[in-house]
C-alpha cells in the first residue's frame, strides 16, 4: 500500500468514527431531553384519555372525589379523565391493576389511608404490591372526620349508652365497614380497643352496602365519612353519636367528638390521594401534582368541600411521600394494639 493510499484510508476511517460519535452524541442528547422536566413529552401529556382506578365501590368518598377531580383535570388539561371502580379484596384488586400498569401517567390510583393501613394489616406474602415501592406519590386530595352512627332502633342516645350496652352484651352488637383495612374498619377496631368492648365486625365490599344495611337496621352501627352521612343524620335516618376528629365538626358542631364523649385521645379520619405506578416520569408526576394542587386551593372547591366536612390537602410529591410513610408507621402501631386482622 502506498503512502497516499494509507493516508486516504486513514482519513476515511476517521470520518467514519467521527460520524458515529456525532450520531451517538445526538442520540444521547435526544434521550436526555426526553426525560427533562420541561421536555416535550411532559408538555404534551396527556395526549390520550387517562384512567383513574378507584379500588372501592361506587358511591363512597373515594369514588365521589375521584369524579370531582377527574372532571376538573379534564377541564384544565383538555383530555378525558375516566374513573373506573374496581372494588374487592380490601382494595387489593384495583390497586394491583394500577401497580401492573405502564408507568406513563395514563393509569392513576385514587387511594386512601386504607392503603397505608394495609401495609401492616396484610402479610407481605398476601399483598401483590408494596405501596411505597410500587407506586409514586402524586398528590393528596382531602381529609374528612368520620362520624359514628347507629341504627334508629338501637336503644342508645349517646356514646355513653353505647359503651354500656356493648359491655353488657359482649359480642352481640355489630358494626359495618367497607372492608378490611378501610378507615371505617380501623376506626371501629380503635374504638373497641380504647373502650374495652367486644363488637362484631361485619365487612362489606364497599361503603354503600355497609351504609344501606345500617340505614335498614340489619347492622347496629358504623363509622362513616361525614360528607356522605350528614344528610342521613339530618333526616333522622340514623343516630349520630360522635365525630372522630380532634375538634368538633364544622358541619355538625352540635355533636361531641368521641374524645369529648368519653374516649379520651380518640382520633381517626379518612384521607384521599392520587398515586401513579413507580417510575412514572417525574415531569408527569409534577404536572399532575401542580394541577391537583390548583384544584385543592380553588376558593369555590374549598367552600364546597368545607360544607360537606372535607378539608383540602396540598403537598408536593415528596411531602406526600413522607406523609404516607408516617401514616404507615402510625397505623402499624394501631393494628398491633387492636389485634385487627384482615378476615375479622
Amino acid at each position: 500500500m502506498t503512502r497516499q493510499e494509507a493516508f486516504a484510508r486513514s482519513r476515511a476511517t476517521s470520518r467514519s468514527i467521527s460520524r458515529r460519535l456525532v450520531l451517538a452524541a445526538v442520540g444521547a442528547l435526544i434521550a436526555a431531553t426526553a426525560i427533562l422536566p420541561g421536555s416535550a413529552g411532559a408538555q404534551e401529556y396527556p395526549s390520550k384519555p387517562v384512567r383513574i382506578i378507584v379500588p372501592f365501590a361506587a358511591g363512597g368518598p373515594a369514588d365521589v372525589y375521584a369524579r370531582f377531580i377527574a372532571q376538573r383535570l379534564q377541564d384544565a388539561l383538555k383530555q378525558s379523565f375516566v374513573v373506573e371502580d374496581r372494588p374487592g379484596g380490601g382494595s387489593l384488586i384495583g390497586t394491583e391493576a394500577v401497580a401492573k400498569s405502564a408507568p406513563d401517567g395514563y393509569t392513576l390510583l385514587m387511594m386512601s389511608n386504607t392503603h397505608t393501613v394495609n401495609e401492616s394489616l396484610f402479610a407481605a406474602s398476601a399483598k401483590p404490591y408494596q405501596l411505597m415501592r410500587d407506586f409514586a406519590p402524586v398528590a393528596p386530595i382531602n381529609y374528612s372526620d368520620l362520624v359514628l352512627v347507629a341504627r334508629p332502633g338501637l336503644q342508645v342516645n349517646n356514646l355513653g349508652d353505647l359503651v354500656k350496652l356493648a359491655k353488657a352484651k359482649p359480642g352481640t352488637l355489630t358494626y359495618a365497614s367497607s372492608g378490611p383495612g378501610t378507615p371505617y374498619h380501623m376506626a371501629g377496631e380503635l374504638f373497641k380497643a380504647m373502650t374495652g368492648t367486644s363488637i362484631l365486625h361485619v365487612p362489606y365490599k364497599g361503603s354503600s352496602g355497609a351504609r344501606t344495611d345500617v340505614l335498614g337496621g340489619q347492622v347496629d352501627m358504623m363509622f362513616d365519612a361525614v360528607p356522605t352521612m350528614v344528610d342521613f343524620i339530618r333526616s333522622g335516618k340514623v343516630k349520630a353519636l360522635g365525630t372522630s376528629g380532634k375538634a368538633k365538626s364544622t358541619v355538625m358542631p352540635e355533636l361531641p367528638t368521641i374524645a369529648e364523649a368519653g374516649v379520651p385521645n380518640y382520633e381517626a379520619v379518612i384521607w384521599l390521594g392520587i398515586m401513579a405506578p413507580a417510575n412514572t416520569p417525574p415531569a408527569i408526576v409534577n404536572k399532575l401534582n401542580a394541577e391537583i394542587n390548583k384544584i385543592a386551593v380553588d376558593p369555590e372547591v374549598v367552600s364546597a368541600w368545607g360544607k360537606k366536612g372535607a378539608i383540602a390537602m396540598k403537598m408536593t410529591p415528596a411531602e406526600f411521600g413522607k406523609f404516607m410513610n408516617d401514616d404507615i408507621a402510625k397505623w402499624a402501631q394501631i393494628v398491633k394494639i387492636s389485634g385487627a386482622k384482615p378476615d375479622q
